[in-house]
């Protein structure tokens, strides 16, 4: 092969790998573009909804109550240990886990709408009670939780040590929900150190 036929199919090569390489990055960044694009016009969709809830819905409604619920929604739908906390929330998140509190001594979650032990903690009233994993706590005090965000209903079961909280429980067996009448203590929370 002449010199001038290998520079010619090394050009006409390098020429094809360049086309190539350049048809690639195009498409990665349309696609790129497009995907920007579609999260853009989902955005204008929230923001045009957030607008007539606000300009029609029968009450006022605060624009920062729709952010925060939309962004509680959006974490929400991740898994079941994903969620919002607002300033205060977190607040009570370090109180939670820093030391001791006023309480029953369960780990409680929303779950399909419904307040729910995840857990007793062990010689705690909550465990000394008889309250199980899986029960649904449907009243705090006689009030219905259907609603109630889940900082708020941890407010409302802590309280200062001596104190009796009544908590409506319907469990799997159960023929109608039962009251449990709990003193809150001190719960101390036992920090798990990894190595």
């Amino acid at each position: 092969m002449s010199k001038k036929r290998k520079f010619t199919a090394l050009l006409l090569f390098f020429f094809l790998l360049g086309s190539l390489m350049g048809a690639l990055y195009t498409h990665r960044v349309s696609a790129r573009s497009e995907g920007k694009e579609g999260v853009y016009e989902k955005l204008k969709l929230f923001t045009e909804v957030m607008e007539i809830v606000q300009r029609e819905y029968v009450e006022e409604v605060k624009p920062e109550d729709l952010i925060i619920g939309a962004i509680q929604g959006m974490l929400q739908s991740l898994d079941p240990h994903s969620s919002y906390l607002t300033p205060d929330m977190f607040k009570e998140l370090q109180v939670e886990t820093k030391g001791s509190f006023g309480g029953l001594g369960i780990e409680i979650g929303i779950r399909d709408g419904i307040l729910t032990v995840i857990s007793p903690i062990e010689d705690t009233p909550a465990w000394r009670a008889g309250i199980k994993a899986g029960d649904k706590i449907i009243k705090i005090d006689g009030e219905p939780t259907k609603g109630l965000s889940l900082m708020e209903c941890v407010k409302r079961l802590r309280g200062p040590k001596g104190t009796k909280v009544t908590i409506t429980i319907m469990r799997e067996g159960f023929t109608e929900p039962k009251d449990f009448t709990i003193v809150r203590d001190i719960i101390k929370i036992k920090s798990v150190k990894a190595r």
